[in-house]
């Protein structure tokens, strides 16, 4: 890892913050870096409040939306809710889809089927409304590159609502509104919801016509939570107010469905990490390995007893996701040790039988050993499909589009996209991707970067420090868990390694020099490093080194202690 320390704030706005908020360098100098200027600012990040949503009514084609949904109500309209098969797209139909059918019971729900379908609004399923009397169709999490779709569903008698949140292409379909905050010619004051958030605002619009608020619809906050952690949106501005608020429902009054989940894992209060690693997967899992419509079942349930049900259901496939997207890593791996790959500046690997549920994991775990763009493909029909993932700071969908003579079909965001593409163009595409990659990518973004907020003394760190850190949350893009550094670090001589295969490394850490009076600290501190078991040796023999972490408690029979969760360590 290449460490970045982040630059520090003047002084002069330090003091001030430090002033105003009662607090100490290190808090104002993170607040500082997180665009936290004023007391007011920092009052609304401690405490995200409803008071921090924008009016729905600001997004382009939003009137439009709730007048056509309005005109749908009123004359008894058929309404379908599609959306796509991962944790944003059916958590955006279980929103709108349960919202709706408080106000009408003519709602059906529809998730494109990842196998036969593929991603996004298909003619399948426009000739599936159409065959069966829907005259309207809300799109959420996908749509708005489906220019020849809704014109077909147009020629139909079908309308179209899209609620997306991904680029828009040069052309924007023929719909009767679209809602997305990217589109050029829309002034929402926030552009990086998620599909889910898109939908939440729809409803929030919705519901004003009612007479009702934001706050009236809190229960439908558990879902845009889980969205916004899934999906990997900034978690800054109404994220953050939608997140931090939608992860108090998920841990005071969550839906029988997140219930039936949590109770599986016997865990008492979730973060956003939690979410993101503990419900999301599960979530996901149906899409990838069965249907998505399991997962929209089990989100829409209202019976305690049926969610429980669904969820062993979706335990078990997720169960199936695990083992796959272990033994296809494997495989992957082999491929490219096989054929030297990771020289070059991209990973693209391809196996015809390889489960395309479960590409965009592999594609993750093949940057955590090589971190390069990475394409994991697999035959799909008479076509081939993939997933990308790219390394922090490159634009593969910039990357992709430079490439388009040869795809198929692609979409998704700055780090994450998939593609399609005839057999035929397999060689000529990847070699033009990794020419792309070649001719653009700064060669620094191919090392990972370990941003590093503040240099600090282990005397500092203190249990009021960890309460504070702690109150920054929701952590995500945008407002990361802080990572300090210190340096001049010895181990007190009993640092080991532990775990399975001693992948992991723990010791008692001790600085030299440190100016820090007794007051301000203990000198002296536990440290676990996961997966850095290969640093043993740069820890013997009382050597020097630096260490870069997060802080962290340590529950170990009923006691509780500070920690250091060690990210990396240097000589």
């Amino acid at each position: 890892m290449r460490w970045t320390l982040k630059p520090k704030p003047e002084a002069s706005k330090v003091a001030f913050l430090k002033e105003a908020l009662q607090v100490d360098d290190i808090v104002a100098t993170l607040l500082l870096q997180r665009g936290i200027t004023t007391f007011d600012a920092a009052k609304t990040f401690f405490r995200p409040s409803f008071k921090d949503l924008h009016n729905p009514f600001l997004m382009k084609d939003m009137d439009k939306a709730v007048a056509r949904i309005e005109q749908a109500l009123e004359s008894g309209e058929n309404i379908m809710v599609y959306g796509d098969y991962d944790v944003d797209g059916t958590t955006s139909v279980a929103l709108m889809s349960s919202y709706l059918k408080t106000r009408t019971d003519k709602i059906a729900t529809y998730i494109p089927d990842r196998y036969d379908e593929g991603y996004g609004i298909s003619f399948k399923g426009i000739d599936f409304a159409d065959d069966n009397g829907f005259t309207l169709i809300i799109a959420l999490d996908c749509g708005i590159k489906a220019i020849e779709k809704v014109a077909y569903a147009k020629e139909k008698g079908v309308d179209f609502i899209i609620c997306d949140h991904h680029r828009p292409g040069a052309e924007i379909p023929d719909a009767v509104a679209v809602l997305d905050p990217k589109r050029d010619d829309c002034d929402y004051p926030f552009k990086e919801l998620c599909g889910c958030g898109v939908g939440f605002k729809l409803i929030t619009a919705l519901a004003s016509k009612q007479g009702q608020t934001a706050e009236d619809l809190t229960e439908y906050l558990d879902l845009v939570a889980t969205a916004i952690g899934a999906d990997i949106v900034p978690i800054v501005d109404e994220n953050r107010a939608l997140a931090y608020l939608g992860l108090q429902v998920i841990n005071t009054s969550p839906r029988p469905g997140f219930k039936a989940i949590i109770n599986q894992v016997k865990k008492e209060t979730l973060t956003i990490t939690d979410v993101v690693f503990i419900i999301a997967p599960r979530i996901n899992a149906a899409g990838r390995m069965k249907h998505g419509n399991y997962a929209v079942r089990l989100l829409s349930e209202t019976n305690a007893n049926l969610a429980e049900t669904y969820a062993l259901e979706i335990e078990d496939y997720n169960a199936d996701r695990k083992e796959t997207d272990k033994r296809i890593t494997q495989e992957a791996l082999v491929q490219i040790e096989e054929n030297k790959e990771q020289e070059g500046f991209t990973t693209v690997v391809y196996h015809e039988s390889w489960h395309k549920g479960v590409i965009g994991i592999v594609a993750s775990r093949l940057i955590e050993t090589y971190y390069r763009p990475t394409l994991v493909f697999t035959k799909s029909g008479d076509k081939l499909a993939a997933s990308a993932r790219s390394v922090k700071g490159f634009d593969v969908y910039n990357a992709l589009e430079a490439c388009s003579e040869h795809i198929e079909q692609f979409g998704g965001h700055k780090y994450a996209a998939g593609l399609t593409l005839l057999p035929e163009n397999y060689e000529a595409f990847k070699a033009k991707f990794e020419n792309v990659v070649k001719e653009t990518i700064d060669p620094k973004l191919l090392t990972e970067e370990l941003k590093i907020d503040l240099d600090i003394e282990l005397g500092e760190i203190n249990n009021k420090l960890f309460r504070i850190i702690r109150q920054f949350a929701p952590f995500g893009p945008g407002n990361m868990s802080p990572t300090f550094m210190s340096q001049n670090i010895t181990d007190t001589g009993w640092g080991k390694c532990v775990g399975e295969d001693d992948k992991h490394i723990r010791l008692t850490a001790t600085q030299s020099f440190s100016a820090c009076t007794e007051q301000s600290g203990n000198n002296k501190i536990v440290c676990i490093g996961f997966g850095l078991g290969d640093k043993i040796d740069m820890i013997k023999d009382k050597k020097l080194f630096s260490v870069a972490y997060a802080i962290d408690e340590n529950h170990w029979n009923g006691n509780v202690s500070l920690q250091l969760k060690l990210k990396d360590i240097k000589a």
